[in-house]
């Protein structure tokens, strides 16, 4: 079947509107000039520099340690969801899990930092985490949700028609075979994590920064090649987690 040439048009724009602008980042984070204005040539010491940034690398650590934790908590708490909407038909449970996901960023961090503030809970690399923890569990009940829903609920039974106890028979069956819909959302709330901004800048605090509040600080005075190679590296992390979640997990969005 011939698309028309307008369609092709059409998507050729989209798709160029989204993505030149990522290749122009990755393209000028090897700029060899302060500006960005123009090409001069190809150098790798904005990425030399970038390594020897102090502010940066801790940035950065605070972001990788979050980012872990958060993954961590919210893969646990996720998966214990997933399993009881697909196990529990409530119609209260998905709203309650889901929710976060559909309501924006902003009113999700306004919301926290009035919460954290009301159980006079210090603003900093804790209240980061928790608020982390909170809005990557909807998304990883939505993948081990949709690889329950694949799953041969008949191999379960046949492990309770062998005298497995309901713990056994999740932990030696039903683990097993969804444990690549767990690590794929474990990958998911890490990529959310890790370069996550909105809600991040709501319950910061003035003393905790993480790598998308350090790309913040500096793009607020000029986007140097330094920015860009930030930039380029957080943007190829998150891709490759996003390419391996999609691997593992290859229809739990569509699914969902």
């Amino acid at each position: 079947m011939r698309r028309p040439l307008g369609l092709w048009l059409v998507a050729l724009f989209v798709y160029a509107f989204l993505y030149v602008p990522l290749i122009i980042v990755v393209v000028y984070s090897f700029n060899d000039s302060q500006l960005n204005a123009e090409w001069v040539g190809f150098t790798l010491d904005w990425y030399r520099k970038l390594f020897h940034n102090e502010e940066m690398l801790r940035a950065a650590g605070n972001s990788l340690m979050i980012a872990l934790v958060a993954s961590a908590a919210s893969t646990l708490l996720g998966t214990m969801a997933g399993f009881a909407m697909h196990r529990y038909k409530l119609k209260l449970l998905p709203l309650l899990v889901l929710t976060p996901i559909a309501i924006p960023e902003i009113l999700v961090g306004v919301s926290l930092l009035i919460f954290f503030v009301m159980l006079n809970i210090t603003l900093g690399l804790l209240s980061i985490t928790l608020a982390h923890i909170a809005f990557c569990i909807g998304f990883v009940a939505i993948v081990v949700r949709s690889r329950l829903s694949g799953m041969d609920e008949s191999l379960t039974e046949a492990a309770r028609d062998c005298g497995a106890t309901p713990m056994q028979a999740f932990r030696l069956v039903t683990l097993p075979l969804i444990m690549p819909g767990v690590v794929a959302g474990a990958l998911m709330a890490f990529t959310l994590s890790i370069d996550d901004f909105v809600i991040t800048f709501f319950t910061a605090g003035a003393n905790a920064s993480t790598l998308p509040l350090q790309i913040y600080s500096m793009i607020k005075i000029a986007v140097t090649p330094e920015v860009n190679a930030v930039s380029t590296l957080l943007m190829g992390l998150t891709l490759l987690l996003i390419i391996i979640a999609s691997k593992l997990a290859p229809n739990a969005l569509r699914s969902s």
